[in-house]
């Protein structure tokens, strides 16, 4: 499944279109590689390579070691089945126009049968009317009306998280809570009782009137569902607040560690009482 997993991913390539700041070259790398991206193209990067890209890669420096590096924007989608451009505006000139959910179930059913890319453009001016012309699709990221500027990397994150996103739904790979061992009924019986007593011995509730309130804590520890551990720890709380435990067993134990701590040290000393130092 991983190897299947990889071989889908490899062919989709990040282009990135005559990219400004070297930073933003480094950034776009880990963002893809945090989502087990590793194809980049670079067309036209003013800065590259640059240790600013690498100090922002944290990481991903295999990915800029095999970036490729182009003239234009032709020869960095070669031997592409499908192109998506992305802009962070929308366009008067009508183009298909997809979201990056919709952008990523596009670009792994191409994957599927060769090479995709998704192009992302200047910082500062996105792409040209004539590199979308290149483009099959637009992808565009809804954002905040009045505030859409979006950095490079962070669109760059999102659609390498939609695509990761994607292409683990479709292999059934999903997060699992960890299996836990909850309390028995037996237990949680025991615990119930424990607790409406605790409420009377505290004058929380009259036993008489209480049957409301008991069902409710019922409802709420049932919803939780404590382990075991869990469990004893209510319990041990219960018993203090009855008053069957107190806060000067704790001092009590520490008067214990340090009488025992002063017998070790007068049975383990050299010297004998009366005894002292020999001089030479």
């Amino acid at each position: 499944m991983i190897s299947a997993q990889s071989s889908l991913l490899d062919r989709i390539r990040f282009v990135l279109v005559e990219t400004t700041h070297p930073g933003n070259i480094g950034a776009v790398a880990r963002a893809m590689k945090t989502q087990c991206l590793g194809r980049l193209e670079l067309v036209r990067p003013r800065y590259f390579p640059n240790a600013e890209a690498l100090a922002r890669a944290s990481g991903a420096d295999d990915l800029l070691a095999s970036a490729g590096v182009h003239k234009d924007l032709v020869s960095a989608l070669a031997g592409c089945r499908l192109v998506v451009g992305s802009s962070a505006r929308l366009r008067a000139v009508e183009w298909p126009l997809i979201e990056p959910a919709e952008c990523a179930e596009r670009l792994l059913d191409e994957a599927e049968q060769g090479e995709v890319a998704l192009v992302l453009g200047r910082e500062s001016s996105g792409l040209t009317n004539e590199e979308l012309a290149r483009c099959h699709y637009l992808v565009h990221i809804p954002v905040n009306p009045d505030f859409s500027s979006l950095n490079l990397a962070s669109a760059a994150q999102v659609f390498a998280y939609e695509i990761h996103r994607a292409l683990r739904a479709r292999r059934g790979i999903r997060l699992r809570e960890t299996p836990r061992e909850v309390a028995p009924p037996e237990a949680m019986e025991g615990f119930h009782q424990h607790l409406a007593q605790s409420l009377v011995d505290l004058g929380f509730s009259d036993p008489d009137q209480s049957n409301k309130l008991l069902r409710r804590l019922r409802r709420l520890f049932n919803r939780s569902r404590p382990d075991l551990v869990e469990l004893s720890i209510l319990r041990g709380i219960l018993s203090a607040a009855q008053g069957r435990k107190t806060a000067d067993r704790f001092h009590k134990s520490q008067r214990r560690e340090t009488e025992s701590g002063t017998r070790q040290q007068v049975v383990g000393s050299d010297f004998k009482v009366g005894e002292g130092p020999v001089d030479d």
